[in-house]
């Protein structure tokens, strides 16, 4: 169904907070072993060796940076919209057509592409029927489906009235966006975001290499902290959670 971008429904924006996030997903279907967890550095091991391993995936709020804004525009450029649907596809993805779900998106990305937690999830969950039900489907249909889910939408406004700031109203958009960085089925690192023009592979990890690995950090947030660096910005504005192990 065509829809303008001012027409369409609009989520109250999601904090990029690993309780929130954990509590959201635990609500719909991912299972208690399981969890967000904040990510204080992307280099230091001290603060690295505290994130429960191994990491399946990382979720970024990303800010809108006009460089690597330009970036994404430029890339997209040269690529057709994506268009695959069912189980062979190396990678399931969602197109962003609710203002301010990206939160939503990204956490649908992070569990429904990571293999060992897409098995975690609980059956017959919101979370299991939402991926079950997109697999067969397109982008467009996908993304209906999305639309539609009242059992999603009520649990991301659940979540997002959670935050430690006031939620603003749902038609403010936000500055940020959310971005998952995940490694899939067939061992790539997928950068994975509802308003692109589809999946973006950016390169093949190795057996023992998680998304929080070095060569996964390098090809998928490393490109975007120089994206913000070229801007000569100290305070660089985005944060990061990893989905892991809960751990104790």
């Amino acid at each position: 169904m065509h829809r303008t971008w001012s027409d369409t429904k609009a989520f109250i924006p999601l904090e990029n907070n690993p309780q929130i996030l954990t509590k959201y997903a635990h609500s719909i279907g991912l299972p208690p072993s399981l969890s967000f967890h904040e990510v204080l550095s992307l280099n230091d091991p001290d603060l690295l060796v505290q994130i429960p391993r191994p990491c399946s995936a990382l979720l970024a709020i990303i800010p809108g940076n006009p460089t690597w804004v330009a970036s994404c525009f430029a890339e997209d450029s040269s690529r057709d919209e994506y268009a695959a649907s069912g189980p062979d596809e190396p990678v399931l993805w969602f197109k962003q057509t609710i203002r301010n779900a990206c939160g939503s998106v990204g956490l649908i990305h992070c569990v429904a592409n990571a293999p060992e937690v897409r098995r975690s999830v609980i059956k017959g969950s919101l979370l299991d029927r939402i991926i079950e039900d997109a697999i067969p489907l397109a982008p467009p249909e996908r993304a209906e489906l999305l639309y539609q889910s009242r059992g999603l939408e009520d649990a991301h406004m659940a979540a997002a009235r959670r935050g430690d700031t006031v939620a603003p109203p749902a038609e403010i958009e936000a500055y940020g966006h959310f971005v998952a960085f995940v490694k899939g089925v067939d061992g790539r690192l997928w950068e994975l975001e509802g308003g692109r023009k589809g999946p973006v592979g950016r390169g093949v990890l190795e057996e023992g290499e998680d998304a929080l690995s070095e060569r996964a950090v390098a090809l998928g947030l490393g490109r975007v902290i120089e994206f913000l660096r070229d801007e000569g910005k100290e305070d660089l504005g985005f944060s990061v959670v990893a989905l892991g192990p809960s751990g104790e």
